[in-house]
């Protein structure tokens, strides 16, 4: 596993716009991006539908896109500020303690289905017992017990403009297809340990994240430049 230092920036869809019309803003901008700031890479990560009415998951249903990008940036996070939707624009350490291997092309969507996390850390504890619960305690339980195909955990170091929202973490989960994560009894398998397994992941997560301001995200990720 090894760290990378990349840039994120994120964008929320307008209260009346539609999920195609959204996609296709994403792209357009993601075109944009590729043709005037040559990054060496830039994926994006969106949500495509609404997602499921009853889960164990507590999925928001805003539309959210997450661009996230390597090598060269120019001016990018003023031109991203001015955007409709415009979160905030982050620099990220990125650690993939499982990655999958990529067969398919660009632009095409990644197979699966994306489970997106935004998180701030609980309060009361400081940054070195969040990030040694997050990466040697909730890391290694999550590798244990979910089907993961893909891990990508970003550590946020700070903003790149300043009325950006802050997060503390950034979290991209792949999974092999819809049931991985839908599906509780694979998602926390096998069945038998599945109530156990869903009370430790719990009791893991509220150690060192503010559960009552988490966002999870059912979304689809592209590689756009890889």
């Amino acid at each position: 596993m090894t760290n990378m230092q990349k840039q994120i920036h994120i964008l929320n869809g307008g209260p009346k716009e539609g999920y195609n019309e959204f996609k296709h803003r994403m792209f357009t901008l993601a075109d944009a991006i590729i043709d005037r700031y040559k990054p060496e890479t830039l994926r994006a990560t969106l949500t495509l539908q609404d997602p499921p009415r009853v889960s164990v998951i507590p999925f928001r249903r805003r539309k959210v896109g997450v661009f996230s990008l390597t090598g060269p940036a120019g001016d990018l996070p003023g031109l991203m500020a001015g955007m409709e939707g415009y979160v905030g624009g982050y620099d990220v350490e990125e650690a993939i303690p499982v990655a999958y291997h990529k067969s398919w092309k660009d632009r095409e969507p990644t197979p699966g289905v994306c489970l997106l996390t935004l998180f701030h850390g609980k309060p009361g504890i400081d940054q070195a017992t969040f990030i040694d619960r997050w990466h040697n305690g909730h890391t290694p339980l999550s590798l244990r017990l979910h089907p993961l195909w893909n891990y990508n955990r970003n550590v946020v170091k700070g903003t790149l403009i300043p009325s950006s929202r802050w997060y503390d973490g950034i979290v991209e989960e792949q999974f092999r297809n819809r049931g991985d994560l839908l599906n509780p009894f694979k998602f926390f398998g096998p069945p038998l340990r599945v109530p156990l397994h869903m009370v430790q992941v719990y009791r893991d997560t509220n150690s060192f994240i503010d559960m009552k301001r988490i966002e999870t995200y059912l979304a689809t990720e592209y590689h756009l430049k890889s």
